[in-house]
């Protein structure tokens, strides 16, 4: 499961071209190199909500993702632990399968208690690996209107809010998940150094699916039926004249 943050302070340029694009960048492709592995995606702010349910289909993953942007949930905030429970909520632990969460945020505005939620993952044997979005001196948000940026997001006193990343956070929510933490940087979003670490697990087939492909015959039948009309047509509609003299109704 992928937990996104897609909290305004995403929007921050401190990585190209924004936090949220280049998380959503390196999801794709994550999509795009996942063999047979479930995923499903989480995005969160001050809520968390589940935007893909596990699945295999990939097509759809990509689909869900374009979606994704930081007005899809309302309520402004950084709920990491709420995402991880989720997320626990979203698995199916009677299949046996490995499992493992990937939080994708910049830590910011950081609400609940999200290291004694990676804890109570790793006690059903789920890792929890992050990754932080953004530079840790900060940069500012931008506003956006017609796609020419007009200003600042301020607080309110008016000064220009800079949102900063939180790497110790970020850091004790892994250690406490027994997973990773990597920063990610517009040469590399860390989605490949986590997954290195997840190939490592112990793997299982979860399933598997037989499919019988049917080849079409109709293209014999439909020829000798065209041959047919075609001779039909250069046949004279002409009478013998034998058959011309016999008259089955001819009654005396």
């Amino acid at each position: 499961m992928i937990a996104l943050d897609v909290s305004n302070s995403m929007l921050a340029e401190d990585l190209s071209p924004n936090r949220l694009e280049q998380a959503k960048r390196a999801i794709y492709q994550l999509i795009e190199n996942l063999h047979n592995d479930r995923l499903g995606i989480i995005v969160f702010a001050g809520q968390s909500y589940v935007q893909l349910p596990i699945t295999t289909d990939y097509s759809s993953a990509k689909l869900f993702l374009e979606t994704i942007g930081t007005d899809i949930i309302p309520t402004q905030g950084t709920a990491i632990g709420s995402a991880i429970d989720l997320a626990m909520e979203s698995f199916d632990f009677e299949n046996g399968t490995s499992k493992a969460i990937i939080v994708i945020t910049d830590g910011e505005n950081h609400e609940d208690d999200a290291q004694s939620a990676a804890k109570n993952a790793t006690a059903k044997n789920v890792s929890v690996h992050t990754i932080g979005m953004g530079a840790v001196q900060g940069a500012p948000i931008p506003i956006y209107k017609n796609g020419s940026q007009v200003g600042f997001r301020t607080d309110n006193t008016g000064n220009t809010i800079i949102t900063k990343l939180d790497e110790k956070m970020l850091r004790d929510i892994a250690s406490a998940g027994n997973g990773s933490y990597v920063r990610a940087t517009n040469a590399n979003a860390g989605l490949k150094i986590i997954m290195d670490e997840i190939n490592k697990m112990d793997k299982k087939e979860f399933g598997s699916k037989s499919i019988k492909d049917y080849e079409d015959r109709f293209q014999l039948f439909l020829i000798a039926a065209l041959i047919l009309i075609v001779l039909e047509y250069f046949i004279p509609n002409r009478k013998s004249s034998k058959l011309d003299k016999i008259n089955l109704f001819d009654t005396k």
